[in-house]
């Protein structure tokens, strides 16, 4: 796992250190918009079999690699493993996204779930993780991941992806200590996971919050960033001789910018709805920050893609600490010349102005 990492300006950034160059990295960088990722998709029949397959996940998590020079590779995975091997019957329907066969719907429900043992339930991550290090061979960090307890709960309640969260918000409001339970255990699966990712190979580490925005302010301060919080207190933060960054990202979060920065987490990734500036204002060089373009402006003429990114790029304006990324992840229809046009204008981007 020692080999020489040629390419580190993701890790320097993450820690606000100077580099030459803006680092870039998106969000489902390796997913259904190239080709080569269509086809190993078909190859591996379904959704499942693809990120349950060390050789296979590897593979699409180098692809982006192969094609742009990206900053960073992102472990290829799912933010349901952890639901998944705890037995609720996961499956992914076709434009429907995850489903649940068994939600939890009862505190004894709740009470049943397991611990998984990351390195047994879950080996299957530690050893794409083990060969995604191997492979990319110092070539770019890699990133590992999890979903955030509260995202986590809220797709185990609800079953599937939801609108307006009935079923979790109604145990949050009338048994919010059976809620906590569950939060309490996903906190502990959570951290155990990423540790392992880290020990496995990781060299930094992303905490999916998708569903945080749909909180009110107190319930995320108790429900969602409180158990992040308690996650990144208990991680492995040293690896290969180097700080391994956490970066928490919860979508619609812009109103509680300052809270997620006590959380602990080197950088807060912003979706599109909160300006660099505005946040680099409110923050201080207190953390990093990553993001924000719309990942929609992609659909733009080529001109279009870099005019969007650069005024991305001159909101954060000079000084370290900016990853850019997305506001959200890549969609399947994103033109991939415009990807190109995109990593090669962040690239270009006055890199003298990165310099303290």
């Amino acid at each position: 796992m020692a080999s020489t990492l040629h390419n580190d300006r993701f890790l320097r950034a993450c820690l606000q250190q100077n580099v030459d160059q803006v680092p870039v990295w998106l969000m489902r960088q390796a997913g259904r918009y190239l080709p080569e990722y269509r086809a190993t998709r078909a190859r591996a029949g379904d959704f499942l079999t693809l990120c349950t397959t060390p050789e296979l996940a590897c593979e699409v998590t180098l692809q982006p690699i192969d094609r742009f020079p990206l900053d960073a590779a992102i472990l290829f995975s799912d933010i349901l493993t952890i639901p998944y091997v705890m037995g609720l019957g996961l499956s992914f329907q076709e434009g429907e996204g995850p489903v649940f066969a068994k939600p939890l719907r009862s505190a004894a429900d709740i009470a049943r779930l397991s611990q998984p043992d990351p390195e047994n339930e879950l080996r299957f991550v530690m050893d794409a993780v083990r060969l995604i290090r191997r492979e990319l061979d110092g070539r770019v960090p890699l990133i590992g991941f999890a979903g955030s307890p509260w995202t986590l709960a809220c797709y185990m309640i609800e079953g599937r992806g939801s609108r307006d969260f009935i079923h979790i918000k109604s145990l949050l409001y009338s048994d919010p200590a059976t809620l906590h339970h569950l939060l309490a255990h996903l906190a502990i699966s959570v951290t155990a996971y990423l540790n392992a990712q880290i020990a496995a190979g990781a060299q930094a580490v992303m905490l999916f919050d998708t569903w945080g925005g749909s909180l009110s302010t107190p319930a995320y301060a108790a429900f969602s960033l409180a158990y992040m919080t308690r996650i990144i207190a208990g991680l492995r933060r040293e690896a290969d001789g180097r700080r391994v960054p956490v970066i928490i990202f919860t979508k619609g979060g812009g109103n509680w910018l300052e809270a997620m920065a006590d959380s602990g987490a080197d950088v807060i990734g912003l979706d599109w709805s909160t300006e660099l500036h505005v946040a680099r204002q409110r923050l201080g060089q207190k953390v990093a920050l990553q993001g924000n373009m719309d990942p929609i402006a992609l659909y733009g003429s080529s001109e279009g893609v870099r005019q969007e990114a650069l005024r991305v790029l001159e909101s954060h304006g000079a000084g370290t600490g900016h990853i850019f990324n997305l506001g959200h992840g890549i969609t399947p229809q994103t033109p991939i010349e415009n990807v190109a046009t995109l990593v090669d204008t962040v690239h270009g981007w006055n890199p003298a102005r990165q310099s303290i």
